[in-house]
């Protein structure tokens, strides 16, 4: 009977290993943040990218951007220490983009030149839009190079059953639009997301602006309230002194 029992939790403690071990290598893959955008609108997407190898570093990494779902505008943020190119391409079908026609769009972004380094991790930050409006999920292709030639490729798509397969490409969860908010049909252009970006970092000042005024108002008031109380003041002084000179008259001329 014991020797049942320290079977069955050797097993168990064998099990928790494995699962413990292997948990961080599942998670460990090329990934969107965030996660879901609108359909119809731009976006500010952030690719995570964490280096797998213990003794190689990522010096190359290519994103494939979804073939059927063509974006007409995606810029690169720039990331200090990496080049970047993004890579077009002739459309079967040109894409109709506020009363114009885009016959050429995005298809590759190749970060290249920089290095991370084992036990480490980067973030590449790209510009996107309009997103479709005719498919739930854009799936980017990534391949992730290292500098012992290793190629990690991450292609896979999502599996209707929702299990993650083994080399999960990154996936962006694409929702209805609220409609009129940022969307393809608001009119902005490609310079949407420049746009937003500019009115986002105006607010905060518009904000302190309105705070000032608001402030400066109320001293005014406050003066406008302590000048009036002064000569109020004043007044009351001057006719005080005249009575009581008109008083000290009137004594003098009755005394005998």
């Amino acid at each position: 009977m014991k020797r049942t029992r320290m079977a069955v939790c050797t097993a168990i403690g064998a099990a928790a290993v494995v699962l413990t071990v292997a948990a961080p290598a599942a998670q460990a893959h090329v990934s969107i943040d965030p996660s879901e955008a609108e359909q119809g609108g731009y976006a500010v997407l952030t690719l995570r990218v964490p280096n797998e190898s213990d003794t190689a570093s990522t010096t190359r990494l290519e994103v494939h951007l979804d073939p059927e779902h063509p974006l007409a505008s995606v810029r690169p943020q720039p990331v200090p220490g990496w080049d970047v190119e993004v890579q077009t391409a002739e459309l079967d079908e040109p894409i109709e983009l506020h009363g114009g026609q885009v016959t050429e769009a995005p298809t590759t972004i190749i970060w290249s030149g920089g290095e991370i380094e084992p036990g480490m991790f980067q973030q590449f930050p790209i510009s996107v839009g309009p997103l479709p409006e005719d498919t739930d999920q854009l799936v980017l292709r990534a391949l992730q190079e290292y500098d012992d030639g290793e190629v990690a490729r991450w292609i896979e798509e999502p599996t209707e059953d929702g299990v993650e397969p083994e080399n999960p490409a990154p996936v962006l969860t694409l929702t209805p639009g609220e409609g009129g908010h940022h969307g393809a049909e608001s009119g902005e252009g490609a310079d949407a997301t420049a746009d937003e970006a500019a009115h986002d970092a105006a607010e905060p000042a518009a904000a302190g602006s309105s705070d000032e005024a608001g402030t400066d108002t109320t001293a005014r008031v406050l003066a406008g309230v302590g000048i009036a109380v002064g000569v109020a003041g004043v007044a009351f002084g001057v006719l005080a002194g005249r009575r009581r000179s008109a008083g000290d008259g009137a004594e003098r001329t009755t005394a005998p």
